[in-house]
């Protein structure tokens, strides 16, 4: 990873961090092999870190294409994978961060922000969190939109005899 990818929370004290990523072909095949797709043929990232409580604040977008193989012809195809970011980190130990949800009951309201996330160290690695925004936006199951399944079972007799009969020798 390039240090442009990083951000230190000390980097934040001068105001917002913005940062645009357009990963290189050698790049974007070393992430299609990690994410297990065929191949990534586009990846574009805009982000902007800012500081939140004793951490930060990520948000941004992301808009990539991926060529995957479809599960009922077999043939690959490109779809889009585009996603948003929204993301908040505060240090390992802060006061900031949610309680232990073995320590007891967790409240969890759907109209509020997602609590922050742990930061391992003092540096956020954008590269690594757009890998995995985008790991969560592709199609685990693809399917060409024009793909048909027209599979039909081929038409037995169901008696307890038509396995005797096709032990029999033909023209008998």
């Amino acid at each position: 990873m390039t240090s442009e990818g990083i951000v230190r929370l000390g980097d934040l004290a001068a105001g917002p961090v913005r940062r645009k990523w357009i990963p290189d072909e050698a790049v974007r095949a070393a992430l299609a092999a990690r994410l297990g797709v065929r191949a990534l043929p586009a990846l574009e990232a805009e982000l902007e870190v800012r500081s939140w409580m004793d951490g930060c604040e990520v948000s941004g977008r992301f808009r990539a294409r991926v060529t995957q193989v479809c599960g009922v012809t077999l043939e690959p195809f490109d779809q889009p994978a585009n996603g948003d970011i929204e993301l908040r980190l505060v240090p390992e130990g802060s006061p900031n961060l949610p309680e232990d949800p073995a320590a007891g009951e967790v409240e969890i309201s759907l109209e509020s922000p997602d609590p922050p996330e742990p930061l391992e160290g003092d540096a956020v690695d954008l590269h690594a969190l757009v890998e995995e925004h985008l790991a969560l936006e592709i199609d685990p199951f693809p399917r060409r939109p024009d793909a048909v399944f027209d599979w039909a079972p081929e038409a037995r007799e169901d008696s307890p005899f038509a396995a005797l009969r096709a032990l029999k020798p033909p023209n008998t």
